[in-house]
């Protein structure tokens, strides 16, 4: 007869400091020839090495496991005894009895494999990333970001969110689900809610110069996975890829998961050189790039050079998708024109995608970004959503669409225009009076950061990796040049994001920078 497993052991309040014992299944079975004692003791042995019961974790008392166990309390008390003079357990007085710290298996470097794991060259084999990932897997999980501490300056790349009008927003959520329509409540259609669609569109007519029809217009989950969702649409594996070089990290992994072939490609003045790709790669089968501000030097691309890439993309009947990240964000002249417009009303117009988010503008865990697709591939990208299962949440979907159609978007992003033109001033004065001689900080007509270049005596000693270790060390966070290159870099810098960075702290920001890299010498 075997009796019930104990089910719920460790049950009763935890001492302060312990955590509560998770459930066993322990059963002893009186039929066997083994002693009851000793097979309480192999089952809690072997919990405790398979990592079932953490060390420090309280065991129950033996009248409580006893009970539970529908056993003699001597059994419980001799299997313990064993586990205790043995240093699997320990007791405290007043206390209870613990899963001991350390393990006789390990400080004797003894300690089994766990369950389902296999010991030796075929633990190795099974384990290592070389065989349990595919080459475009092995090449993804290289893709790893620099990851930076809580310091705000001056990391890249971040908007200010504290002054997002977030009572307005609050407002419009509650007025829109307090009692939501059932339109609302279904599933939707995958290329996004109508009302958003039409609202961004109407923008894109004001604000860009744009003209589309809503239907053009596709609601995805950032301008990240708009990007990888055109890419796995349009691209066989092997097909040959512009790119910028440098240009943004976050375009490599969906080309590699997509088997693509990135051909990286310089930048001069005037923004990517056409004539290098037309050289290197004449029939690619698409081009990525941000002409309007490129990220991360900040070069706009002539509108010769605009109307080159243009030209490029219908004879080689190419695809240009166009990322504008942050075209919102200008500080002199008039915003510049888009391909998208440039190529309205020619053949060319047919090979443009344009890619916008939210995330730069508002807040980035909205997560809502769009596409502006050309009719042809209005089905196909509606299609591909639904497959994909990555459109965005329904529930911020109408917030949006209002606080657009309100006027309350255009409020912000003039707000916050003469919030960040006025931070960057802010930054380009902090960098003369503390960063002078070490590095060159020229001022930008647009976007959230700017470039640093490394002045010749501080490259002389460090490389723009280097500099941002030290910079690290020393409370601020910054970003290298280096990393944005998908080959050997050719140029050494710094990116200093402003946006999300008070002007006091800019000051400290940069006099600690300064000083850092002084004592560097």
């Amino acid at each position: 007869m075997t009796a019930r497993p104990a089910s719920a052991l460790g049950a009763g309040p935890p001492l302060p400091g312990r955590r509560r014992t998770p459930l066993l299944s322990l059963a002893l079975d009186r039929g066997s020839a083994t002693a009851l004692q000793q097979q309480l003791y192999d089952q809690l042995r072997e919990v405790i090495l398979a990592g079932g019961l953490a060390p420090g974790s309280r065991l129950p008392s033996s009248r409580a496991l006893a009970a539970e166990l529908g056993c003699s309390r001597n059994t419980v008390v001799t299997a313990f005894d064993q586990l205790l003079s043995e240093g699997y357990l320990e007791g405290q007085a007043g206390s209870g009895t613990f899963v001991s710290r350390v393990l006789p298996e390990d400080l004797l470097g003894l300690a089994p494999a766990r369950p389902g794991q296999k010991e030796g060259k075929a633990a190795r084999e099974t384990t290592d990333p070389k065989t349990l990932l595919s080459a475009r897997g092995q090449a993804l999980t290289a893709l790893r970001r620099r990851r930076h501490g809580p310091e705000r300056a001056f990391l890249p790349g971040i908007p200010e969110t504290m002054e997002f009008p977030f009572d307005i927003w609050t407002r419009l959520h509650s007025r829109l689900w307090r009692h939501p329509s059932a339109s609302l409540l279904r599933l939707g259609t995958p290329a996004g809610l109508q009302t958003l669609r039409e609202a961004i569109a109407r923008y894109l007519a004001t604000f860009r110069g744009m003209t589309c029809d809503w239907r053009q217009v596709i609601v995805t989950t950032g301008a990240q996975q708009a990007l990888d969702m055109m890419i796995q649409l349009l691209l066989e594996p092997g097909d040959r890829v512009w790119i910028e070089e440098p240009g943004y990290p976050g375009i490599r992994g969906p080309l590699i998961a997509a088997a693509a072939d990135p051909v990286p490609l310089p930048l001069d003045g005037e923004g990517l050189m056409v004539s290098q790709g037309r050289r290197r790669a004449p029939s690619a089968r698409a081009a990525i790039v941000t002409p309007t501000h490129h990220y991360p030097l900040g070069t706009t691309m002539s509108l010769a050079r605009r109307l080159e890439l243009l030209e490029w993309a219908r004879e080689a009947g190419a695809w240009i998708l166009e990322d504008d990240y942050d075209s919102e964000y200008r500080y002199a002249g008039r915003p510049l024109a888009s391909l998208w417009s440039l190529a309205a009303g020619r053949e060319e117009a047919a090979r443009v995608i344009y890619v916008g988010s939210f995330s730069k503008v508002l807040f980035p865990s909205i997560r809502i970004g769009y596409l502006v697709v050309p009719e042809s591939l209005i089905d196909a990208a509606s299609a591909a959503q639904s497959a994909l299962g990555t459109q965005p949440t329904a529930v911020l979907q109408p917030v949006l669409a209002a606080f657009i159609e309100e006027g309350h978007f255009a409020t912000h992003v003039r707000r916050m225009r003469r919030l960040y033109a006025a931070r960057q001033a802010a930054l380009v004065a902090a960098a003369e009076r503390h960063l002078a001689g070490l590095l060159e900080v020229p001022a930008d007509d647009a976007g959230l950061h700017l470039m640093a270049w490394l002045a010749p005596e501080l490259a002389a000693r460090l490389d723009d990796r280097a500099v941002t270790e030290t910079a690290a060390e020393a409370g601020v966070a910054i970003s290298p040049l280096s990393d944005y290159f998908m080959g050997k870099p050719d140029r050494q810098g710094l990116l200093l994001g402003y946006a999300a960075v008070p002007e006091d702290e800019i000051e400290i920001g940069a006099r600690r920078l300064g000083e850092a890299l002084r004592a560097s010498r």
